[in-house]
């Protein structure tokens, strides 16, 4: 099976064309919505972080820069510096020249102030965009399309339809090939069972038990009890929504990754390596813009995002499409969606049909038709992760449930063996 998308030099396939203009910190934000302002087809990326950060939370902002700016959605890349933050914009460029693809750099500092990296940024930017025009999409293997899957906005409606069809659509395409990546751990608290049960082998389902006990350890580590009503896992969307409880989310989210096996778990932003394709987890937890870039960092050229509540938010340099079970929430919020689920509530289909509908609606979409988020200009899931203290990864085997010892003194055991 074939998708028309666009070889890159570093061997992957992109669904979209983008010029990309990032800069390395957020004090370059101005001047990089400025020069996107001024030319056509240039997409910005603006984010709040390169600077007073450090360990894992600066390698966090490392690794998501780097995975945008390499990312195969995006054909050439203008970064702009300051020229004194903590995360080097000459770092991100190596990274995106060792890709392959066309990158140039400006440094505020260096080039005089805003104006002048404004001007003469435009002119880079109209040049990498005169030269991407005429690039043609050709014939790609479906083995090279990766759909990251998410739910944002739950309701009763999201476990009972939305999801379970994103579900189905996720198993066609595993079937013919293609990958697809499940996340936000942090609302599968409960199902690592049935997960670990569904992985490929007994390596893999370690990770999956580490990685989601290693989310619960901290979650409960960051509640706290002098602030009423501040620890709860479920929104007031949620409950409104009639979900009143993590396990029932839970039960509900987990159908988003169909019934195919779990081949690995992907540590943030790190894609799996070429040859390892099907369904895989992501070891992080947090809000559906983190997450999302996270998984479009491991690769992921296209997300099927559903919402029961109404969710119109979209990402810079990956098309999201926007699916509900919710037919009263379809009629308030036409416009954000491009899916309806609903009649698998009102009896008039069934799941598979629904899930092979969408699986022709992704691939329509990987071909190049627009999604509402895109035709909105909806950028508001893309949101660099941020990570105070050490991360341990899912393939610690020091941190199993079973062991006695807490993350937290595995990891103080380990530094003060290194010092």
């Amino acid at each position: 099976m074939k998708f028309m998308g666009y070889h890159r030099p570093d061997g992957r396939v992109g669904i979209r064309n983008h010029i990309a203009i990032i800069p390395s910190v957020f004090c370059a934000n101005n001047v990089v919505e400025q020069i996107a302002r001024k030319v056509h087809g240039t997409v910005p990326l603006r984010h709040p972080v390169g600077c007073a950060q450090v360990g894992y939370d600066l390698e966090l902002t490392a690794r998501t820069l780097k995975a945008m700016a390499t990312h195969p959605n995006v054909a050439a890349v203008l970064i702009i510096g300051l020229g004194c933050e903590r995360f080097k914009p000459g770092e991100l460029y190596e990274a995106v020249k060792n890709s392959g693809k066309p990158v140039e750099m400006l440094i505020i500092q260096e080039e005089g102030g805003s104006t002048k990296t404004i001007n003469k940024g435009i002119k880079i930017a109209t040049r990498l965009t005169k030269q991407e025009r005429g690039r043609m999409r050709v014939p790609c293997d479906i083995s090279e399309l990766t759909i990251a899957v998410k739910c944002g906005g739950t309701d009763a409606t999201s476990g009972l339809a939305a999801n379970p069809v994103v579900g189905s659509m996720s198993d066609l395409l595993n079937q013919n090939g293609g990958s697809t990546i499940l996340s936000e751990l942090n609302e599968l608290i409960g199902t690592e069972d049935m997960l670990a049960a569904r992985a490929v082998n007994k390596e893999v389902a370690d990770k999956i038990y580490n990685a989601i006990y290693g989310i619960e350890d901290k979650l409960l580590g960051g509640c706290d009890e002098r602030y009423f009503g501040r620890n709860e896992l479920i929104s007031p969307g949620n409950y409104d929504g009639g979900v009143s409880n993590i396990v029932e989310k839970a039960l509900g989210g987990v159908y988003k990754g169909g019934t195919a096996p779990v081949v690995d778990v992907l540590e943030y932003a790190m894609p799996a390596p070429p040859e390892q394709k099907g369904l895989f987890l992501m070891n992080y937890e947090s809000h559906d813009g983190e997450v999302v870039t996270g998984m479009i960092g491991c690769g992921a050229q296209l997300v099927a995002f559903t919402s029961g509540r109404g969710n119109p938010a979209g990402f810079p340099i990956a098309p999201v499409i926007k699916l509900t079970g919710n037919s009263m929430m379809l009629k308030k919020m036409r416009e954000n969606f491009d899916f309806s689920a609903g009649e698998i509530i009102s009896g008039e289909a069934t799941i598979d049909e629904k899930g092979k509908e969408l699986f022709e609606l992704a691939l329509s979409v990987a071909n190049g038709q627009l999604t509402s988020a895109e035709t909105l200009n909806g950028y508001e899931l893309f949101c660099v992760a941020r990570a105070l203290g050490i991360q341990v990864p899912a393939n610690c085997t020091k941190c199993a449930k079973n062991d006695s010892a807490s993350t937290s003194e595995v990891v103080s055991e380990d530094l003060v063996a290194k010092i």
